[in-house]
């Protein structure tokens, strides 16, 4: 009988915005077993339709589950957004941690009740951020931008170059000027730029990285469903492409700080993922 302790934690997101989750995942739980799917082929989820994204997203579902995945994280704020109530609903017996925009956090600490927020357009228009603002955000003003061509240019390991700072100012210059005291990031990917966003922003305003208490909250599931990892070396991830492999595998030590094997997994259709080469 196997023991589903051993088994990997699935994570995915729409390309690299995930490891920022996975670096602070394998921070807290270097010993468990992890298997990420970035789905670079399909990149960026902003812009597509919820039920792409919902299909996307049960299909790489579908695809950890079959690694033996134990616990899914849906590291990617507009896939939780279009697709986790439906992923919960459609795999009852599978624990999910999804993300959801920092908003409670941002609402309870602000100081001058102003707070942006970086996101994408198919996370605002979602009726998670909604229901977070409604619930958490009486009586704050939230300021909202969507960073377009950002989550590009961080795919394409531009980090601190004069185009990203150049998108970044367009986004917080403006917030600035209405007094924000805090910045929700609201896409995995951006904390990848959080070093220039606080350059920007200065020191007496807050920016809110979610990637900790995703972690925290991944480590409480598994402990709480007994499938916490009995402990050990530390392990060695394994990741799975619909993109590049190789512009993958430049980028895992800047933005994870360690690499592991890669395969190539191709879509047939919008339903299907097929292993083909692996690094």
């Amino acid at each position: 009988m196997s023991d589903d302790r051993l088994h990997p934690i699935g994570v995915f997101d729409s390309g690299v915005g995930g490891l920022s989750i996975l670096r602070a995942m394998r921070a807290l739980m270097p010993e468990e077993p992890v298997i990420y799917f970035g789905d670079q082929g399909h990149i960026p989820y902003g812009s597509r339709t919820k039920e792409q994204i919902r299909d996307f997203s049960e299909t790489i579902t579908r695809f950890l589950l079959d690694k033996g995945a134990k616990l899914v994280v849906v590291a990617c704020n507009t896939a939780s957004a279009a697709a986790l109530t439906y992923l919960r609903e459609r795999f009852p017996a599978v624990d999910f941690v999804g993300m959801e925009p920092a908003v409670k956090p941002a609402a309870e600490q602000t100081r001058t009740g102003v707070v942006g927020v970086l996101a994408t357009p198919a996370t605002f228009q979602g009726a998670l951020y909604a229901s977070v603002v409604e619930r958490f955000a009486q009586g704050v003003e939230l300021l909202k931008d969507t960073c377009p061509g950002l989550v590009q240019q961080i795919e394409a390991g531009d980090l601190d170059g004069p185009i990203t700072r150049r998108f970044l100012e367009a986004a917080l210059r403006p917030m600035l000027d209405r007094n924000i005291d805090t910045v929700v990031l609201g896409c995995t990917h951006y904390p990848f730029v959080i070093d220039q966003i606080q350059h920007i922003v200065g020191d007496k305003v807050r920016v809110i990285d979610p990637a900790p208490a995703v972690a925290r909250q991944a480590k409480r599931l598994l402990d709480k469903r007994g499938l916490a990892h009995p402990g050990g070396p530390r392990t060695i991830p394994h990741f799975y492409t619909s993109g590049d492999v190789r512009a993958l595998l430049r980028l895992l030590p800047r933005l994870l700080g360690e690499d592991g094997p890669i395969t190539y997994t191709a879509w047939e259709g919008d339903h299907v993922l097929a292993e083909r080469v692996v690094l």
